[in-house]
């Protein structure tokens, strides 16, 4: 990476850093896991217990890093951050393992990419807080134990399928977390342009938040676009006037769609008749790879009802038809019996 994109990256870094709320008082909605997290913190500390391993679900830029951090305030704990293709051998692993602190957190993001070696040196950790080493080789080899301290591990990740039963069975405490509804979204959108010293107008709030995918990354990445264009082109405040103007210069609608999701759905349609057409097969249709694909673009789709996934592949419904303004026959598939 050149100087430039890492200062770049930092300076990114830095901006969602100052939004992350640091407490689950300012953690805008997701009500029931804060509710229950706050249980289990309390209680932990009350015993000056370690709290139990926790497992974070869900797609990416729903706060999944920044409840780590939460908890870890919470907790006033230390913590370590890592992601699981950073390990790339068992004696990354040990390593940290080795040093965390009695009580500390240790976050693992992208959960689902640990290799198996490093998963089963994570479930004795996990459990018995010791971790296996071999020492010597060939005939002489032999296994030792090493204590480590206590500590709580958060894994988080976007594809829970994928994290092996065994892995899975081992976090105490399981937190899915679903795309934000609007409310929650202006809740954040308020928070975040108080922290901006940036004026938006209540129904250019309520505008973005139609606009933000149900994703607080997005609405706070799109609140400083707004804040750009409201500089440049306005008087400082986000009006409607400049949420429109933005939102059209950006390629989104008030969907939340960019000009990618249309373009999936348009290559579904047009290309492969609705469907069904399977997610490699799209993915090289649109120039985009699977796994932005998969993680990024068909969740929203799906929750929309633009998409739908099937045995046999993906297929639009009808509201991809009206979208796009593309006529279509309604009539029933016989062999999904799904009227499309």
């Amino acid at each position: 990476m050149s100087i430039l994109s890492s200062s770049f990256q930092k300076e990114v870094d830095a901006q969602e850093n100052i939004l992350r709320p640091k407490y689950l008082t300012d953690f805008q909605g997701q009500d029931r896991i804060k509710e229950n997290l706050s249980i289990f913190i309390k209680a932990a500390r009350e015993r000056s217990d370690t709290l139990d391993h926790v497992f974070l679900i869900g797609p990416p830029g729903l706060g999944k890093t920044t409840l780590a951090s939460i908890i870890a305030n919470e907790m006033d704990a230390e913590i370590r951050m890592t992601s699981a293709p950073a390990l790339e051998k068992p004696k990354d692993l040990a390593g940290i393992l080795t040093n965390v602190t009695e009580g500390s957190i240790f976050f693992i993001d992208e959960i689902h990419r640990l290799r198996p070696v490093m998963e089963e040196m994570l479930y004795i950790a996990m459990e018995d807080y010791e971790i296996d080493w071999v020492i010597g080789q060939g005939p002489a080899a032999r296994t030792i134990r090493i204590p480590i301290p206590k500590f709580t591990l958060i894994g988080a990740t976007t594809k829970a399928g994928q994290v092996s039963p065994p892995l899975y069975s081992r976090f105490g405490i399981t937190c899915r977390i679903d795309f934000y509804n609007e409310n929650e979204l202006e809740s954040i959108i308020k928070r975040s342009a108080v922290i901006m010293d940036t004026k938006i107008n209540p129904s250019a709030i309520k505008l973005l938040a139609k606009c933000s995918r149900g994703t607080p990354r997005i609405a706070n990445r799109l609140l400083r676009r707004l804040r750009d264009y409201a500089t440049v082109m306005g008087n400082g405040t986000i009006t409607d006037d400049i949420v429109m103007l933005s939102m059209d210069r950006l390629g989104i609608d008030l969907q939340g769609l960019e000009e990618q999701d249309r373009n999936i759905l348009r290559t579904i349609i047009q290309f492969y008749g609705g469907g069904p057409v399977g997610a490699e097969t799209l993915a090289i249709s649109v120039g985009e790879a699977i796994e932005s694909l998969e993680d990024f673009y068909e969740p929203y789709l799906i929750q929309k009802g633009y998409l739908k996934r099937t045995p046999r592949g993906r297929m639009v419904t009808p509201l991809a038809y009206d979208l796009l303004a593309i006529p279509h026959d309604r009539k029933t598939d016989e062999n999904q019996g799904i009227l499309f």
